[in-house]
């Protein structure tokens, strides 16, 4: 069994060490120390690893790459040197060799010049590439690199591992093998968890690290064995077991995921997950993954599929058939300079699969699966879109019994042409654009209307800004043409539609000295009034494919059109009045920004989408809102709409964030929408989630989403996080309500054990990260999940 990991070895580097060197200007220089002089201290006292001198800056001759390290002179100092200087030199009483970045200190050492080859007997101490050792013994080839250390301490620059074996062998500069050792990124010597292994290789070439029949030990219990490890010397992918997840399903059942990941290449790989669900039987699953780049351009794309044959609760509650699976795939691409295409698909094989699979509130509330295909072709003022779209829709269990869940059915593009055109500041100052489409629409229920539609939207502007005002005159043109293939009885197949809109966009901006909370800011008030015009025209006769309201919010206020869509364009004798008031501090970050706006109808919009839409209106809803950093520690975001024609309140938000230092964060945040004329879409909601330390070393996480008005929990989660010195335990438990009224358990605990792995089950780092607006890992100075 492998076990993908993290355990880095350093590559090798020329780093500046401390010690008595006299860099020799010719090849070979011995210096022989007074007997006064004290002995050469170690590369690092046996007691603390941690403890060796700082680097010091030598010679840049001495930071020199590998290739130049063997032209750099051998630099020997002992109390005692005899021996010939062209064969051999034998050392003896606090022997010092330096050659670059490698060093060694020993008791009694000898030079080989033929081969440049060190042997040196007790007290070794040896430092290369920032990396140091102690032994008793030592060999090494200063230039291959190849040697060995007996008994050995060691200590790695990168990443402050260390350990201990019983032999260190040098393949190469590139090459280790460690023998009968031990590793941990703890320091001291009695670390918190250790691996030891019968042989560990590392192979910095190839950025492999591999062992042989090796166990984890954490304070000093062994937590696993496996007779094969292999990991990334750097922490980059690579192949091998993920820790397993543990969990329940939506229905309460236990199921278990253990996932292998293929790293097929830098640019590809591949994650393949068998999960066993208890009462359903063995899903399978994969997801794979690749980016690239042609000759023309880059490329990249994923695909997620799973698959589960014979689902024994499917059959027992009669679902018609036990198969079931669902595929998620997308592909982007560049052909040529301005010229891409592409695809996003997804599909299921039945109504109830998001409900019965989902791991996320989100995942089992997607019932509208798109399928699409599309190419995009663009130069620098122009762009032309053609694609072809269709959906599956996935209708909610509950819709049978409450036909307000019912989802509708989009129609189908095949095909849809868009092209866009515009240009600003052209003719003395003129903005203008061209949107141009053409669509065929279709829908799988022959019994509603279907056909074409073209339609032509120009408009063209002259912005006038000038410091302190500007004013914008507008003029579009609708344009649009329809043929229908089925229509009611004695309706037009075809029909047209012309419509002119005006608008007048104008604002002032006044500044002036404030302060914010006792320090010195700039205070703007800006008032901005935006007209528009669009005549009435009977347009009942004309199918809805593809629009709606447009969501009411501050932006939408400045919008020639209140739909979304080319089907309806409302007639508009209107006028918005808005006004913002910002509070800058003069490094540029604004620290308080109110706005409040609303739409004044000179007459009441004849062009209804429906009839749920409220007649004889005089003015549109009134928008509040109120947003800023007030502190370093405490952030707020709200929000108000306020239906004046009933005067009463629509909906609204509040929302309050406390972040005093990272790891400490709490949010709190209540949302309200009342219910809708005809369907009871509202809700009341109150929101609290946070990290915060408990202790010195433990962390709580927690979210609560409940509902004020049902009285009911939406989603929970509570988890605990302890962070020592070298590892980190998570462990929670999370519980939401999917989209069939179901509840979905799932639960997770994980030991990260720095630069090694993590072991355990569940993703709580992704759903901590997901959950809580905020929340900082506690370990964010490691390598790659």
């Amino acid at each position: 069994m492998s076990w993908i990991t993290a355990l880095p070895f350093p590559p090798r580097r020329a780093v500046a060490l401390s010690a008595l060197v006299t860099v020799a200007t010719g090849p070979l220089h011995a210096q022989t120390a007074p007997a006064t002089t004290a002995a050469v201290a170690a590369a690092f006292p046996a007691s603390d690893a941690a403890s060796a001198p700082a680097p010091l800056p030598v010679p840049a001759a001495v930071a020199a790459t590998r290739a130049d390290e063997q032209e750099l002179p051998v630099t020997m100092r002992a109390e005692e040197i005899s021996g010939r200087p062209d064969r051999e030199m034998n050392l003896a009483r606090d022997v010092e060799i330096t050659r670059g970045p490698t060093g060694i200190t020993a008791d009694t050492a000898c030079y080989y010049r033929v081969e440049d080859k060190v042997t040196a007997e007790g007290h070794i101490n040896m430092w290369r590439f920032g990396d140091r050792y102690k032994g008793d013994a030592l060999e090494l080839n200063l230039e291959t690199g190849k040697g060995w250390v007996l008994d050995p301490q060691y200590h790695l620059h990168m990443n402050n591992a260390q350990g201990q074996a019983a032999r260190i062998d040098f393949l190469g500069e590139d090459q280790a093998v460690v023998v009968d050792g031990t590793y941990s990124t703890c320091d001291g010597p009695d670390p918190s968890w250790y691996l030891k292994s019968s042989t560990l290789r590392l192979d910095q070439g190839r950025d492999v690290g591999t062992a042989g029949k090796t166990v984890i030990y954490f304070k000093g219990v062994p937590i696993l064995g496996t007779p094969a490890l292999s990991f990334s010397l750097s922490g980059a992918r690579r192949s091998g077991w993920l820790p397993p997840t543990i969990g329940l399903g939506s229905k309460g059942s236990a199921e278990l995921m253990v996932p292998y990941y293929f790293n097929l290449a830098p640019n590809r790989d591949l994650t393949v997950f068998p999960r066993y669900m208890f009462d359903r039987g063995l899903q399978l699953g994969a997801t794979g993954r690749y980016i690239g780049e042609t000759g023309r351009g880059p490329y990249s794309g994923e695909t997620h599929i799973e698959y589960m044959p014979n689902d024994r609760m499917a059959r027992s509650e009669g679902l018609g058939h036990s198969d079931r699976w669902w595929i998620d795939t997308l592909h982007s691409q560049t052909l040529a300079p301005g010229w891409t295409f592409g695809w996003n698909a997804h599909g299921a094989s039945d109504n109830q699969y998001p409900s019965d699979f989902s791991r996320t509130v989100a995942a089992s509330a997607e019932r509208q699966l798109l399928r699409e295909l599309r190419t995009d072709y663009y130069g620098q003022y122009w762009s032309l879109i053609a694609r072809v779209q269709s959906y599956q829709v996935l209708q909610d269990p509950g819709a049978a019994a409450n036909p307000s869940l019912t989802v509708p059915r989009p129609y189908d593009r095949l095909p849809q042409i868009n092209f866009h055109a515009g240009r600003y500041d052209v003719l003395g100052g003129f903005d203008w654009a061209l949107d141009a489409e053409a669509v065929s629409f279709s829908h799988p229920d022959k019994g509603v209307v279907q056909g074409n539609r073209a339609n032509l939207v120009g408009q063209v502007s002259y912005p006038i800004v000038r410091p302190g005002w500007f004013f914008t005159p507008k003029m579009i043109l609708h344009a649009t043409q329809y043929d229908l293939d089925s229509t009611a009885s004695g309706a037009d197949s075809k029909i047209s539609r012309v419509l002119p809109t005006v608008s007048l966009d104008s604002g002032l901006v006044f500044e002036r000295e404030a302060s914010f909370f006792g320090r010195a800011a700039t205070q703007t008030l800006e008032p901005r009034l935006f007209y528009v015009r669009t005549p009435y025209k009977d347009q009942s006769a004309i199918p809805n494919f593809d629009t709606g309201i447009a969501g009411f919010n501050y932006a939408q206020l400045f919008t020639e059109n209140r739909f979304v869509g080319a089907d309806k364009v409302s007639d508009a004798n209107q006028l918005t009045a808005a006004i913002v008031s910002r509070f800058i501090e003069s490094s540029g970050v604004e620290r308080l920004r109110l706005a409040v706006g609303s739409r004044y109808y000179f007459s009441d919009p004849r062009v209804r989408l429906d009839t749920s839409e409220a007649p004889n209106v005089t003015r549109s809803d009134a928008l509040l809102a109120a947003s800023g950093r007030i502190s370093e520690t405490w952030s707020f975001d709200s929000g108000v709409q306020y239906d004046a024609q009933a005067r009463s309140l629509y909906s609204m938000n509040y929302g309050v964030q406390y972040q005093p230092a990272p790891m400490k964060v709490v949010n709190v945040e209540y949302r309200y929408q009342r219910d809708t004329v005809g369907n009871a879409t509202g809700f009341r909601n109150a929101d609290i989630s946070g990290q915060w330390p408990l202790t010195q070393r433990w962390y709580g996480v927690t979210r609560v989403s409940y509902s004020l008005r049902d009285r009911k929990l939406l989603e929970s989660l509570v988890g605990l996080e302890y962070k020592a010195d070298c590892w980190v335990f998570r462990m929670g438990v999370q519980r939401f309500v999917t989209a069939s009224q179901t509840i979905s358990t799932p639960a997770f605990f994980q030991l990260e054990l720095n630069g090694l792995s993590r072991l355990g089950f569940g993703n709580p780092l992704e759903t901590f990260n997901k959950s809580i607006p905020g929340y900082t890992r506690l370990n964010s100075n490691v390598g790659r999940p």
